[in-house]
């Protein structure tokens, strides 16, 4: 039986000379977004630092994260529970340095701040403060879970699966392993359908997610406009050309549907590339390479499910055909997603104790339980009901679609556990902020000190000590000494003395901080044998 020829969208077909020109194209945009490296963002230190009790209001408040960031909302909850937003600041680098408001007034104040780090992704957090004395009452922190977007958010990313890998990849699957089987043909345009509406609605919930607003928020233009901000909108832009041409593939005939279903193959693994915590981890060139081909060998081999199962089951002439095209490519390209897995795995993850530590553990292997029954599956198909599918055994071709069938529901489910990833940051980028160190700026009229303890946790750690005048002179001082104490955890003073290395540095090589929680820090500086000036401060020390 020969398909029916189907009519060319707007009663033209591509020239196919211009799709190499389209992958081109394609590749050349993903290596220029790819020049940027990104990463996942955490706060590293404060001024004030939270619940901090200052004698005076501060005239700027500072804010220095793992990663460069971009602010998206800032405000201030005054005692009395209003609130304003905070407009003037400066970022350096991976410093947000806040203009503080002329009017504070005496009580515990709330600085609400939500930015976005260069993977895509907001995060936020309040700083506790108190002027004078703390408030009877504090005033609320924001920091409660949105659920109505967090479901939007998911179900939008499901949709954008559905779409780049089951949609693109069926398509893919009937002009290259169908040769003349369409029956998987209205159920990629659905998926890819789904998938369009999921991209498109997602820039807006990552906007809504992103600003920190109410999900009623999702007609503002400035949510869309934060969406598109974000490294998430080129994830978007790209999936939708990619369904697009995967759209015309369907519609096209012979060579050019299929050198367009290859370009949208191609486009899925850079949409993919292009956003999420997987594709920014270093080194980069690895990363992405390995996230662009998981992306595209997930397609080709999850995307040929629905196809193959629907011809399997309606015993058309080519499904024997298709089926032996699909076992005789799958076992390199399950190869490659297998290989690229792990390592993206091993990246993100780092050390296996994590798995069971950490949220992005659990939902990892909670893929890998699904991922494993779906190979078993795989193996009792190729195995078992293949052979004598290929040769047309009613009994194989009725198993063997109902098989298929439940290795495409497992994937949809797959689907579901990996978009929880979108809320759930990899040990890797733990381990990032907690290797920055615990800076402690101390500003007085007569000295100053910028005090840095690395690695940022409890345990034996190094401090680094830089001073000037209050006036950011010179300061030559004698002698320094390092206090720490932590009074409501029942630890006294540690003091240990500090050696000059250059200049006004100042270092001590190791000092254990046995437990996390905040510390005052003091430090002790002789200036002469008749003046001594001390410094003190607050540094949040972390598990």
């Amino acid at each position: 039986m020969v398909a029916a020829r189907k009519p060319h969208l707007n009663g033209h077909r591509p020239h196919p000379a211009r799709i190499p020109t389209i992958i081109l194209l394609a590749c050349s945009a993903w290596f220029w977004f790819a020049v940027a490296a990104f990463a996942h963002a955490s706060l590293v230190e404060t001024s004030p630092v939270d619940n901090a009790v200052l004698t005076e209001a501060p005239a700027t408040f500072s804010m220095t994260f793992s990663e460069p960031v971009s602010p998206l909302a800032l405000r201030l909850v005054k005692p009395d529970g209003s609130s304003t937003s905070l407009e003037r600041f400066v970022l350096r680098d991976r410093r947000l340095d806040v203009d503080s408001p002329h009017d504070l007034a005496q009580g515990t104040h709330v600085l609400s701040w939500r930015v976005i780090s260069e993977d895509g992704h907001p995060i936020g957090g309040s700083v506790v403060f108190s002027i004078g004395m703390p408030s009877a009452t504090s005033p609320e922190a924001a920091g409660q879970i949105d659920w109505p977007v967090r479901t939007a958010v998911w179900l939008a990313k499901i949709a954008l699966y559905l779409g780049l890998v089951l949609g693109i990849g069926g398509a893919f699957a009937v002009t290259w392993l169908g040769r003349g089987e369409r029956s998987g043909s209205l159920a990629s345009l659905v998926l890819l359908g789904i998938g369009l509406v999921g991209a498109a609605l997602s820039v807006g919930f990552q906007g809504v997610d992103a600003l920190g607003v109410p999900f009623e928020r999702i007609s503002d233009a400035a949510a869309w406009q934060a969406g598109m901000n974000t490294s998430f909108g080129r994830t978007a832009v790209f999936a939708l050309l990619a369904s697009v041409i995967a759209i015309l593939a369907l519609a096209a005939n012979g060579r050019s549907g299929r050198l367009l279903s290859l370009a949208a193959l191609t486009g899925t693994g850079l949409a993919l590339a292009l956003s999420g915590h997987a594709s920014i981890a270093e080194p980069q060139w690895l990363t992405r390479t390995a996230v662009f081909l998981h992306g595209v060998t997930v397609a080709f081999w999850a995307g040929a499910l629905i196809p193959l199962g629907l011809a399997l089951a309606r015993r058309t002439p080519a499904s024997a055909g298709m089926l032996r095209r699909f076992s005789g490519t799958i076992l390199p390209v399950l190869g490659c997603l297998i290989v690229t897995g792990l390592l993206l795995g091993v990246v993100q993850v780092q050390e296996p104790l994590a798995l069971f530590t950490t949220a992005y553990g659990e939902v990892f292997l909670v893929k890998l339980a699904l991922l494993v029954l779906v190979f078993v599956l795989a193996a009792l198909n190729r195995w078992r009901w293949t052979e004598p599918a290929e040769h047309r055994d009613p009994s194989a071709m009725r198993r063997l679609a109902l098989s298929v069938a439940a290795e495409a529901a497992i994937v949809i489910l797959i689907f579901g556990v990996v978009a929880a990833w979108r809320f759930t940051p990899p040990p890797r980028a733990l381990a990032l902020a907690t290797a920055q160190p615990t800076v402690v700026h101390i500003h007085t009229d007569k000295a100053m000190a910028n005090v840095q303890l690395s690695p940022r946790g409890a345990g034996h750690v190094e401090a680094s000590i830089d001073l000037s005048t209050g006036d950011f002179e010179a300061l030559n001082a004698k002698e320094v000494t390092l206090v720490l104490a932590h009074p409501s955890a029942g630890v006294e003073a540690i003091r240990r003395s500090a050696r000059r290395t250059a200049g006004e540095n100042w270092r001590i090589d190791q000092i254990l901080i046995p437990l996390p929680g905040t510390w005052h820090v003091r430090i002790d500086i002789l200036i002469s044998d008749f003046e001594i000036v001390k410094l003190v401060g607050e540094a949040e020390i972390h598990p």
